[in-house]
């Protein structure tokens, strides 16, 4: 299975997005899949995600503008409220990703 590169995104940038990044990577690793993140503030994902080869995006504050691929709030799961619901929507996306990529 390939490296899934995913966009985290918070207001500065920076702490909620790693915080997020860090738990999900750790969270994914379990399940036996790798992912490499980018942490960026929302201003920064509109370009990223037209340059980079980004999969989806990990959200902990409203992102602007049209993104051509998927979006997951991620607030839930920064808080700890709800983990599972945020985990099994992001298994969901991988999982198309892949069967799309195989087909």
């Amino acid at each position: 299975m390939r490296t899934l590169n995913i966009l985290t995104v918070c207001g500065s940038g920076t702490i909620s997005s790693t915080m997020v990044a860090q738990k999900l990577k750790e969270a994914l690793a379990a399940d036996g899949i790798s992912i490499t993140t980018t942490e960026v503030k929302p201003t920064q994902v509109l370009g990223h995600v037209e340059q980079g080869n980004y999969d989806f995006v990990v959200n902990t504050t409203p992102v602007p503008g049209n993104i051509s691929i998927p979006v997951i709030n991620g607030v839930g799961f920064l808080t700890g409220l709800e983990e599972e619901e945020f985990l099994e929507e992001v298994r969901q996306v991988i999982s198309q990703i892949l069967n799309n990529e195989a087909n």
